[in-house]
């Protein structure tokens, strides 16, 4: 299911969470593999984040440009974190690189997220302050459930899926990837089928 409209109308709705999926192929990059990252903080702060019994590494990632402005494909750029390496490493191991890959963009709200996301402890309000008894001390939250709301895998945003059309840049700090909808990666030719008179011999010649 989608997201409750009720639930985003609410004065203080969850906190978003944003997901994303790199997808390696084998024909293009010698590998099925996919790599799973998260740009955002749950209870425990600084670690990795399950949804859906997924784990997703945290990584620093910056994600713009996926709207749509009804004129024309949106091209979003995608900016990771290399400080510890990883993107480089990724690099690597593909000769061809990362062009191809398929990335898609999950968000959903932190009340959604699994229960196995929170150890236990004092809850936290979502910005950051204490949920506290009449007699001002904190409330402890029981470990491996969500004090949010109901753990919910189907509970989504519209997924954003696009391709990684190039490398912009790279260096120790980041690497950028232009994205491109599948049919506006570079090197792919539409239509990726020719028309001729034997499928539509009433139709005439086409060119």
């Amino acid at each position: 299911m989608s997201i409750p409209v009720a639930e985003l109308q609410k004065p203080n709705p969850s906190n978003i969470v944003e997901l994303f999926q790199l997808e390696l192929n084998t024909t293009m990059h010698g590998i099925s593999q996919t790599y799973y990252f998260h740009n955002g903080t749950n209870t425990n702060e600084n670690s990795n984040l399950i949804f859906d019994n997924i784990e997703y590494t945290r990584m620093p990632i910056e994600a713009e440009g996926f709207e749509y402005n009804g004129k024309q494909t949106p091209r979003p750029t995608l900016r990771i974190s290399n400080i510890l390496g990883t993107i480089t490493t990724i690099l690597l191991t593909l000769p061809q690189g990362l062009e191809g890959a398929k990335v898609t963009r999950l968000r959903t709200l932190q009340r959604y997220i699994d229960n196995t996301n929170f150890t236990g402890g004092q809850i936290l309000l979502e910005n950051g302050s204490n949920i506290l008894l009449e007699n001002g001390s904190a409330i402890d939250m029981e470990s491996g459930i969500n004090p949010f709301g109901t753990p919910d895998p189907t509970a989504t945003f519209d997924q954003q899926i696009f391709f990684i059309d190039r490398k912009s840049s790279e260096n120790r700090a980041e690497v950028v990837f232009e994205l491109a909808a599948s049919s506006d990666v570079h090197g792919v030719r539409l239509p990726k089928r020719q028309v001729l008179p034997d499928d539509f011999p009433g139709i005439g010649t086409f060119f």
